[in-house]
């Protein structure tokens, strides 16, 4: 049987070039960065050399990056971080509502602190308005929070025009890039965000390795106290092996960042067409050209999407489902709730992550299997049934 992972986004394989490079750090120089004698040199220099790497994916400056252990991690110094420090200046956040738990969470939180929170609606399609967020802006706003692409539906968001309105009015712009760093161009000399999150595991980079952007000039309280590494603002020794591995994935990101995007979106685009054309009653989620290269997110009507995703796991394809289920209830996801996507078609949607694994000739077997898969659960729903039979009667 064809094994078929389309679920990249969860895990990714780490590039055998990047666990070369990662390897020598586990035995051979294994010393500590902050030790003064000739242990800590390699280490020390090879941190150095990947704060370098990451900065120029970025566009910016090897001093502004800051290494944690996750995105979660980078996102809760970000926001935490900065109203920890600011709350004098005011206690309005602003964010969006289809962001990453990591913000959301926060958000909740913060709000039982007493600060008040704008979550900006989106359209259909999952962009947000720039100028919703230009009237949501208030003397009172200490923080702007938009991410940069959803990982879910794959939308990128117009992130320069979002960040030049917060400059606009001297507000702190953060953007959760996790989704987007190692896809899509983000240059730090144009679009002039404040704070940037981004993870390795996201492109071919080793999980438990991520990063924060920090623009000059900008204050954040350590939320993870102790000693001084990372400019005295992430407390513990440096885990040199996975830094080393963001290194190397940010640096072979960058060199092929347009081709390896460019090659992905057009499998993705060929197995898109496919499975509109051969699956009925399926319908795109995201926005249709404004979204990341290797991010399909399809809903099917009439069918649940954990039942999909089991099936196609039987048959040997791996992707990940829309919805979120719990033993007692579906519930729809807060993404497409937030886009306007009935909670019974939100309950029949696949998102699908690709890589440079694979390949246009799968895609006639995922078509086949999807088609078979979605006509078999199709015929045992009920609501399908109804909906055959107020089509007979009103035709």
């Amino acid at each position: 049987m064809k094994t078929i992972n389309l679920d990249y986004a969860a895990a990714s394989p780490l590039d055998k070039k990047v666990l070369d490079k990662m390897l020598p750090f586990f035995t051979e120089h294994y010393g500590n960065p902050s030790s003064g004698h000739s242990l800590g040199e390699m280490p020390r220099k090879a941190v150095a050399e990947a704060r370098e790497q990451v900065g120029s994916l970025l566009g910016a400056e090897a001093r502004d990056i800051i290494f944690t252990a996750s995105a979660s991690e980078s996102n809760n110094l970000a926001i935490k971080g900065l109203i920890a420090g600011g709350k004098k200046k005011g206690n309005h956040i602003i964010s969006s509502e289809i962001e990453h738990f990591s913000v959301l969470n926060q958000l909740k939180t913060l709000r039982k602190q007493g600060f008040e929170v704008t979550l900006l609606p989106v359209d259909s399609d999952g962009l947000v308005d720039p100028e919703e967020l230009r009237k949501a802006i208030k003397e009172q706003t200490v923080l702007v929070s938009i991410q940069a692409a959803n990982p879910e539906i794959g939308t990128v968001q117009p992130l320069e025009k979002l960040a030049s309105i917060a400059r606009e009015k001297e507000v702190i712009f953060h953007t959760d890039a996790t989704a987007a760093a190692g896809w899509l161009p983000l240059d730090l000399k144009k679009t002039e965000v404040d704070l940037l999150t981004l993870a390795g595991d996201q492109f071919y980079g080793p999980k438990g390795s991520a990063a924060l952007y920090i623009k000059r000039g900008i204050r954040l309280v350590p939320q993870v106290e102790g000693g001084i590494q990372e400019r005295g603002l992430r407390a513990g020794t440096e885990n040199v092996p996975a830094i080393v591995g963001l290194g190397e994935a940010a640096r072979l990101a960058h060199e092929s960042l347009t081709d390896r995007s460019e090659a992905i979106a057009a499998i993705r685009d060929e197995l898109k067409e496919n499975l509109l054309t051969r699956v009925p009653y399926m319908h795109l989620n995201g926005h249709p050209d404004k979204r990341l290269p290797h991010n399909l997110n399809l809903s099917v009507e009439f069918v649940e999407g954990e039942a999909l995703l089991m099936r196609l796991n039987m048959a040997g394809i791996m992707v990940s489902s829309g919805s979120s289920c719990t033993s007692q209830a579906l519930k729809s996801s807060h993404v497409l709730a937030a886009i306007g996507l009935p909670p019974e078609l939100a309950q029949g949607s696949l998102l699908f992550t690709l890589s440079e694994r694979n390949k246009v000739e799968d895609i006639p077997y995922i078509t086949e299997q999807m088609e078979s898969v979605a006509a078999l659960l199709r015929n045992m729903s009920p609501l399908y049934h109804k909906f055959l039979k107020e089509d007979q009667i009103n035709a």
